[in-house]
């Protein structure tokens, strides 16, 4: 499957028609309100149906600095320039992460909680110019370690849960989500991931109620040189290869 516009408009099929346009170097409303000392801006977002969806990429850790980096390698399109390789603290750790922002209530006002919606995110795993999509919800399987809040929530404030019930209140209590995640955590057979391949990787995050899709926001991540289309040489020897099984199947059946 070739990476473009019209393999991702595929996913969302009809429900993705009537979208105010995504829009770049944003901040999230209100603040960034996960980990330590992590600035807004940088982020792609959807904001319809007062629902904010927010997107980027960001370099994980300032190594030089010993604390966490702010360069987001932004191309001000839903693009973000990232460098390949390894970090600390796995071989299989990538340098960079992507942060996502769910606000179910953009305004404050509707008094619409995390927990009446469904979202899916979806993380592609193919560094060429095919795509490999694990998708699942991000805040509806349980148990996991976002940062929740409301628009009034300051930077770095935000509350985490240490249990599946502190979850569940969290979850029922707040419009606001967060989180930073790295490849690595997702890594396995069906989706495999090596930090230190340049490549293009496309995630997006959509939002949905019983009526169908409400937001959606995407970014491509483009690690090192991005991804590697083949050389006409590789495409005909690739050819030639096809053409050669094709000749063993009928000698086959033949025989």
């Amino acid at each position: 499957m070739i990476r473009s516009a019209l393999t991702l408009a595929v996913l969302t099929a009809a429900s993705f028609s009537a979208h105010a346009a995504v829009l770049y170097d944003q901040n999230v409303t209100g603040n960034v309100i996960m980990g330590t000392g992590i600035n807004n801006g940088g982020f792609t977002v959807d904001r319809a149906n007062n629902i904010e969806l927010g997107l980027r990429a960001r370099e994980r850790y300032d190594l030089i600095n010993n604390q966490p980096s702010q360069v987001t390698g932004s191309n001000g399109d839903g693009t973000y320039n990232q460098n390949a390789g390894a970090a600390p603290p796995g071989p299989n750790r990538a340098r960079w992460n992507f942060d996502w922002s769910v606000n179910s209530d953009l305004s404050g006002t509707s008094g619409q909680n995390l927990n009446t919606l469904t979202y899916l995110v979806g993380m592609d795993f193919d560094p060429g110019v095919g795509t490999n999509f694990q998708t699942f919800d991000p805040l509806n399987l349980g148990f996991a370690d976002h940062s929740f809040g409301n628009n009034t929530t300051a930077q770095s404030a935000g509350a985490e849960a240490t249990t599946a019930s502190q979850y569940a209140t969290l979850l029922a209590n707040n419009n606001l989500a967060q989180n930073s995640w790295n490849y690595d955590f997702f890594d396995s057979l069906a989706f495999p991931f090596n930090p230190t391949v340049d490549g293009t990787y496309t995630v997006f995050l959509e939002a949905f109620s019983t009526n169908g899709l409400l937001a959606r926001s995407q970014i491509d991540v483009i690690v090192g040189r991005g991804a590697q289309v083949p050389e006409p040489a590789s495409l005909a020897l690739l050819g030639i290869g096809f053409a050669g099984l094709a000749v063993a199947r009928r000698r086959k059946q033949m025989a």
